[in-house]
């Protein structure tokens, strides 16, 4: 099977095959491009989602990442950002693999199929040359035949004739041998062309149009298997990425198999445990005695509406008590004693990790300014060894101060790690924001009883100095308007006001100023003006106006 016997007369159908097989692999070059287009484009949809779902950094999301289920999910979106990487590889491979090859090779195709027709053209050319050149010296042979066969008769009829003269005889005798010899020299020239022609015509048909021919079937064959081999690379560059996106997923089951449902449930306890106790049994109140009553005002007591005044504030809270009782107590908020014992042994442990971490990072400055200071003493040419000495003092002037601080939590967390187990009553009276008891003036030996929200239960003496105290304070701002604002102020720090009279807030939110810190290290703020409450003083910058300073 060969183009150049088969199809030795259908040069121009060849030379349009070859040119659909370029457009056909142009195509083909097309779709694949447009294929890495896609996986990129899919590629990076992937890693927006991926990027989208992370938590973010600094955040309470980001603590929610502590349990196993959000661990699982956080994997699962790793996952999917190694997934998309995989997708990436497939487009890369397959623009390097296909795309740019493939164009490379159309370049040299068009350039090879170009040169095969134009030798195919130009034995063409030469054939119909020799075939021009043919018809034309037999065109001469003819016309000279017929010239000689006139000059003949011219002189036969001469001859014949009896009034022309010998000359004119003799003229026309050798008119008719010259154009009989013209004659036969026009047929052996056309003879003599005609066996050149044969000859090429040959060579053109059984050799020149064979050889082009062969090689454009050549070239369009080599074609045809480039397209097989670019569709067989095709599939490979999504094989090899195959194992790697099993192993993604495989890594996705794995951590759905690493979800552990009792874990959870302990990091809820250890996150909202408060370490206190449940309340003990009520007392019977008996109101047919003509005595004292003996009155529980305690928050489950509240709680079920027993009748009890609830204490009001600034005519917008309720129950709201415990601020202002921590004000005459005067304890700082430093110690994290707004929070309930559990919960405080961990902030002050976490509070002890921070500042060991600072203290570590400052003795690694220390040591490494020590080290450049050595050098400089052994090279002074390299700097002065006096300019570094006001840097360490500064780096030992910290670390002291942090060690200061560190011990200073780490004897509140002694504290608090020692009361944890049982707690005495003068334990519980220091337990801060959750004591609901009566200023330090009232003294008592009733036993004290805590209740869920971290209030306590006192004797009857103490809860009629409570019942005074709302009493003065419900007198004071029931019928009062809202407390103008004195400021403003920049939250510096997040914080959850899970307890009764206080405010959450969130790291860099303005809010106004309606009272100053007096001293216990809570500032009271407003949001809007249904929503106000106490925030510890460190956890905002306040801004006071002027006019109010001034007042």
């Amino acid at each position: 099977m060969s183009w150049g016997t088969e199809l030795w007369d259908q040069f121009d159908n060849l030379e349009k095959h070859t040119q659909w097989g370029i457009d056909i692999l142009e195509k083909y070059i097309k779709f694949v491009k447009e294929r890495t287009e896609i996986e990129l484009s899919y590629a990076k949809q992937l890693r927006n989602l991926s990027k989208k779902y992370q938590p973010k950094k600094n955040s309470k999301e980001e603590e929610e990442y502590r349990y196993t289920a959000c661990k699982a999910f956080l994997s699962t979106l790793n996952e999917m950002n190694d997934y998309a990487g995989q997708h990436e590889v497939i487009s890369e491979n397959m623009t390097s693999q296909i795309t740019v090859e493939l164009t490379r090779y159309v370049q040299d195709l068009k350039q090879e199929r170009k040169s095969h027709f134009h030798e195919g053209r130009k034995a063409q050319q030469h054939i119909e040359t020799c075939w021009k050149q043919l018809e034309s010296s037999k065109r001469r042979f003819e016309r000279d035949c017929k010239e000689a066969d006139r000059a003949q008769q011219y002189f036969e009829k001469m001859d014949a004739d009896i009034n022309v003269t010998k000359a004119d005889v003799e003229k026309a005798r050798q008119q008719a041998q010259t154009r009989h010899q013209m004659a036969e020299d026009s047929k052996a020239d056309y003879s003599l062309i005609l066996q050149k022609f044969n000859q090429e015509q040959r060579e053109y048909y059984y050799t020149h149009i064979p050889t082009i021919f062969q090689k454009i079937q050549e070239m369009e064959e080599r074609r045809i298997v480039r397209v097989g081999e670019s569709m067989k690379t095709y599939a490979e560059v999504d094989r090899q990425v195959i194992p790697i996106i099993g192993k993604c997923l495989d890594e996705i089951v794995k951590a759905a198999k690493s979800i552990d449902q009792k874990n959870d449930s302990q990091l809820v306890i250890e996150a909202y445990k408060s370490g206190f106790e449940p309340p003990g049994d009520i007392e019977f109140e008996d109101y047919t005695q003509p005595m004292k009553r003996t009155v529980s005002d305690n928050s489950l007591s509240n709680s079920r509406g027993e009748g009890k005044p609830e204490l009001k504030f600034g005519g917008k809270s309720k129950g709201k008590l415990w601020p202002f009782i921590k004000k005459n107590k005067g304890a700082a908020p430093e110690d994290f004693s707004n929070l309930p014992p559990e919960q405080r042994r961990k902030k002050l442990q976490q509070k002890v990790d921070e500042l060991n971490k600072d203290i570590q990072k400052e003795m690694d400055q220390r040591d490494a300014i020590t080290k450049m200071k050595d050098v400089y003493l052994k090279n002074p040419q390299m700097g002065d060894p006096a300019s570094l000495d006001h840097k360490l003092t500064e780096v030992s002037q910290n670390i002291e101060k942090l060690r200061l601080e560190a011990q200073k939590f780490e004897a509140w967390l002694a504290e608090v790690e020692g009361r944890l187990p049982a707690r005495s009553d003068q334990a519980r009276r220091q337990s801060g924001m959750y004591d609901t008891q009566s200023p330090a003036t009232v003294n008592n030996c009733a036993q004290d009883r805590e209740s869920p929200d971290g209030s306590y239960t006192e004797e009857q003496s103490q809860e009629s100095e409570v019942k005074v105290l709302a009493t003065d304070f419900d007198d004071e701002f029931d019928d009062e308007e809202p407390l103008p604002a004195i400021g403003t102020c920049k939250a510096l720090y997040t914080f959850e006001g899970q307890n009764e009279g206080t405010i959450s807030v969130v790291e860099g939110e303005t809010l106004y100023v309606i009272e100053e810190d007096k001293g216990d290290g809570w500032t009271r703020i407003r949001r809007s003006e249904d929503e106000e409450g106490y925030v510890p003083t460190s956890y905002v910058e306040v801004y006071l106006d002027k006019n109010a300073k001034d007042s």
